[in-house]
């Protein structure tokens, strides 16, 4: 089996990470251009239906996987490995076959009540199919992140959205003469085609290149089944509850967000069109560093879950202050990218200068959002999930209540929406903390963070300059993209003369081509 070290596993993550953000970001454009404003926002509407479906149908099982795993190959018990995948499987196909029937079943009814814009119906439908595929996949990822063999995760990953950018033109400019909703409707299954690709790459690597074989267990072989069961359950429910309230909240907020625009005067379509701006243009760039977070959190949850099992508690702290830096020196440069060109990135991706306002109100509290994910995977490791759990719900709660309060004031808006979704990202990143170093000690450097100030401050000092003096003659683009590439030159130079990058994690990189080769 391939394993990586906990740096080299995230740095394939995060090159992965990047090129599918990249993708990503090219499929949202494309969506943009060819469903319009309003078509987004149908398709953002049902999203966060789409990310509940998959909540429930992993039942937080990746994570569980992922740290048993880790945990008996740490101790060679590859039996036990081999019960975790086989249980999972079964678990999650009998929810997959449930809800995929509970979904057909319930949502021509349903839809109508429970949105302003009864369209959203059919990009609801359009979801089904991603349901046993996902349930599959959950499995497959969880297992090799367990093993700490990042490649497979990281190519499914690339697969499914090269896949999914090369139908989804094609099956809304199809569908387009039908009506927004159904070409809404086509984007959403060129997401299901992406992710079947994605599952057969991964079937693939599981059947040619690991060594361990899936056959019906016999009954000498089931001894240890009530353990596994209960270890599954015990880590992956409480993971659940944090994804399902994440998910719950996402689903309820268009439905919150779409009637209280109408009570503050907006249209129908004036509401749809303006949360299309919120979370399909600004939310997506704001989120772009997440690939680097997410890649840290897959990777931390098998290296701390094993250094947890030795009880290592200076590789728990180191692995944590690691991860941490990464995400700070990432996230900061991304908060003076998406603040100081604001207008002119939405204007070159989205054609929808508008939404700028919502990077400027938004950006400097996305900030800490960066810090979430690491301190996630570390609760996760530490067997906190259940209170990592009681955070999101948490926050979830003071997220909902405000949605409402703020939006259907005509004086906030579609702004008092995105002031909720900071005050979520701040209080569920400090609860995160709070526990964490409840559990294992304050050991956080703070002269890290103080270095991190002052290089978002000097460097936002510097684009703010260079915004309103250098290269005026140019046209948008070139103009964009040469500013962009100064500052971010600037940034690296300063953080690397503040010390924030580390010859450590700099040796890495040049290795990054021969591990994916």
């Amino acid at each position: 089996m391939t394993r990586q070290s906990f740096l080299k596993g995230s740095f394939i993550l995060m090159t992965a990470g990047l090129v599918t953000r990249i993708l990503g970001m090219i499929n949202g454009m494309v969506l943009a251009r060819v469903i319009g404003d309003e078509g987004v926002g149908l398709f953002m509407m049902a999203f966060p239906a789409m990310l509940l479906v998959v909540t429930l149908t992993e039942l937080g099982l990746p994570v569980a996987i992922s740290k048993l795993v880790a945990e008996a190959q740490a101790f060679g018990n590859y039996r036990k490995i081999k019960l975790v995948l086989g249980w999972s499987l079964a678990i999650v196909g009998v929810i997959s076959v449930v809800l995929t029937a509970m979904m057909l079943l319930l949502i021509p009814i349903t839809a109508k009540f429970l949105f302003a814009d009864t369209r959203v119906v059919y990009p609801l439908l359009a979801i089904t199919p991603v349901i046993p595929i996902v349930a599959v996949s959950s499995v497959l990822r969880g297992y090799f992140q367990g093993i700490r063999n990042m490649k497979p995760y990281a190519y499914s990953g690339i697969v499914e959205q090269v896949v999914r950018i090369s139908l989804v033109a094609t099956l809304a400019n199809l569908l387009m003469p039908y009506g927004v909703a159904y070409a809404a409707g086509g984007a959403m299954v060129a997401g299901s085609a992406g992710e079947c690709a994605s599952l057969m790459y991964m079937l693939y690597v599981f059947k040619h290149g690991e060594g361990i074989k899936l056959k019906r267990p016999k009954q000498k072989a089931l001894k240890g089944t009530r353990e596994v069961l209960r270890d599954l359950l015990r880590i992956g429910l409480p993971t659940m509850g944090s994804r399902l309230i994440s998910s719950l909240g996402n689903f309820l907020e268009p439905m919150i967000v779409s009637h209280a625009l109408v009570i503050a005067g907006y249209s129908i379509a004036q509401s749809t069109q303006l949360y299309g701006q919120l979370t399909g243009y600004a939310m997506t760039l704001l989120l772009l560093p997440s690939f680097i977070t997410h890649a840290l959190h897959v990777s931390l949850v098998p290296a701390v879950s094993e250094a947890y099992a030795r009880q290592s508690f200076h590789m728990i702290h180191y692995r944590l202050n690691q991860a941490l830096r990464i995400a700070m020196v990432t996230g900061g440069l991304s908060v003076v990218v998406t603040y100081c060109f604001a207008e002119p990135l939405m204007t070159i991706i989205y054609s929808s200068p508008e939404s700028a306002q919502f990077l400027y109100l938004m950006s400097p509290f996305f900030m800490i959002f960066y810090f979430q994910a690491p301190m996630h995977a570390v609760l996760q490791a530490l067997d906190l999930a259940k209170a990592a759990m009681y955070n999101t719900l948490t926050g979830a709660v003071v997220k909902t209540i405000m949605l409402f309060l703020l939006t259907c004031r005509p004086e906030f808006g579609i702004k008092g929406t995105a002031l909720a979704i900071c005050t979520n990202v701040v209080l569920v990143t400090v609860l995160h903390a709070a526990v964490m170093f409840k559990k294992i000690g304050f050991s956080l450097i703070i002269r890290d963070y103080i270095r991190t100030f002052l290089l978002i401050a000097c460097t936002a000092y510097a684009a703010n300059i260079l915004t309103h003096h250098a290269l005026l003659g140019w046209s948008l683009l070139p103009r964009t993209v040469a500013l962009l590439a100064l500052i971010s030159i600037l940034y690296l130079v300063l953080a690397s003369f503040l010390g924030l990058v580390q010859k450590e994690q700099v040796s890495q990189l040049p290795l990054i081509g021969k591990w994916f080769s």
